[in-house]
């Protein structure tokens, strides 16, 4: 019957509602819970950028801002070690995501273009890896750091993030290599390209989404994680942005608006990456879900 069809019985009409289509009710009732859900995200980090430019004396009134101020900004940027911190994390980030953005893509593609004695044994283990929480890890880690001579050092905080963020990245490249051809490899060994030069010139530029999530995925790992970078680096010089977050509330002090104005500083870069990456995180994403 179609979906316009009118149905007549007892003196009334009434047109059939097609297979999908929602009542008026149930779609008021579901552009209700997607409001409800949009207010509960955005009310946080909104209401944390309103206490930023608080005095410190109005951190915990309900009220908007009724002494607007930047010294919560100046105290951070130039009473701090903030920049410290800053610089710190940019190294950090910056090394863990280029690697992690390299190692993960020759990793997806060895595991999708060549059979090798181990290549089972090694996806389990990256799979496996997956499986542990990062609390269970922090001991072990801890001791393998301090016998390396790695604690208080970058080194040590860009090794451990490379372990949480490649094992995923490596699972999720293989997946979108997959759905890259393989007469593309064919076509550049006709050519000429050995292997590496056949994945540097003719397979990375069409892995663009996939490698825009994996280099996404590595800067956040590294720049919003706080429970190793709290364990594994001491001394405020040596601290990251997450670590020194926790200097301005702790149990000897309660420094909220610091706190806020320094949360703040530092979720710019991250929007600044994420706009520049979000177009290919979907495509990036669905394409290494699809096939691995």
């Amino acid at each position: 019957m179609p979906a316009a069809a009118v149905r007549k019985g007892n003196g009334r009409t009434g047109r059939v509602r097609g297979r999908g289509e929602r009542g008026p009710l149930a779609s008021a009732g579901l552009h209700a819970g997607l409001l409800l859900a949009a207010v509960t995200a955005v009310f946080p980090p909104l209401w944390l950028l309103v206490t930023s430019f608080k005095p410190k004396s109005d951190a915990f009134t309900t009220s908007l801002v009724e002494n607007f101020t930047f010294a919560n900004y100046d105290h951070v940027l130039n009473d701090t070690h903030f920049l410290t911190w800053f610089g710190n994390s940019v190294l950090i980030v910056l090394v863990t995501t280029f690697l992690g953005v390299f190692i993960s893509a020759t990793t997806g593609y060895a595991v999708s273009r060549f059979r090798f004695p181990g290549m089972r044994p090694l996806m389990w283990t990256l799979l496996i890896t997956q499986m542990f929480p990062m609390a269970i890890l922090i001991v072990p880690l801890y001791n393998l750091m301090a016998q390396l001579g790695l604690l208080n050092q970058p080194v040590g905080l860009i090794i451990t993030y490379l372990t949480i963020a490649v094992p995923f990245c490596a699972w999720m490249m293989k997946g979108f290599f997959d759905t890259i051809p393989v007469a593309i490899d064919e076509s550049g060994r006709v050519d000429g390209l050995n292997p590496f030069g056949t994945f540097w010139r003719l397979i990375l530029p069409l892995a663009k989404p996939g490698i825009a999530v994996t280099g996404f995925y590595s800067f956040v790992t590294a720049w919003a994680e706080v429970a190793y970078a709290s364990a594994f680096m001491t001394g405020e010089e040596n601290l990251t942005l997450a670590g020194g977050l926790q200097t301005f509330v702790n149990q000897y002090t309660n420094d909220w608006g610091s706190m806020t104005a320094a949360a703040v500083i530092i979720a710019v870069p991250a929007m600044i990456v994420f706009g520049f990456a979000q177009r290919h995180l979907v495509a990036g994403l669905t394409a290494g879900a699809t096939k691995s």
